[in-house]
């Protein structure tokens, strides 16, 4: 075994968990209305996190469908090693993008102030 193939099986294998994850927080945000992991920054949800579910549950939702989609076409043998990997690869990346751009928006604080020092220390 060489080390592409080896780095295949870790990606195809990976593909599982991540699928699973991915379409379990789409669930948890769209029917459990739960939004603990919605817009998340240092670990800490966004204060009006809801305003921002519908987004992240569709960032999840696409996400792990093309991961599964993915899935299915190597089970199959439909697509060819190239295709799939840019897909998978592409898809996990522009997950965590995507995810990365919600969730500074969340907690954006454009045109707040910052307390004066009561003390003026510098």
């Amino acid at each position: 075994m060489t080390i592409s193939v080896a780095i295949t099986w870790i990606l195809f294998l990976g593909l599982f968990p991540i699928a699973f994850f991915w379409l379990r927080r789409a669930w948890q945000i769209l029917f459990k209305q739960d939004f603990s992991q919605v817009a998340l920054k240092r670990g800490e949800p966004p204060a009006d996190a809801a305003k921002y579910a519908p987004y992240v549950a569709a960032i999840n939702l696409v996400a792990g469908a093309i991961a599964v989609a993915v899935i299915l076409m190597v089970v199959i043998g439909g697509v060819a090693y190239d295709t799939w990997t840019a897909i998978a690869g592409s898809t996990i990346w522009m997950k965590f993008f995507a995810d990365y751009i919600v969730s500074r928006n969340a907690h954006a604080n454009w045109g707040k102030k910052k307390p004066a020092d009561p003390g003026g220390r510098r």
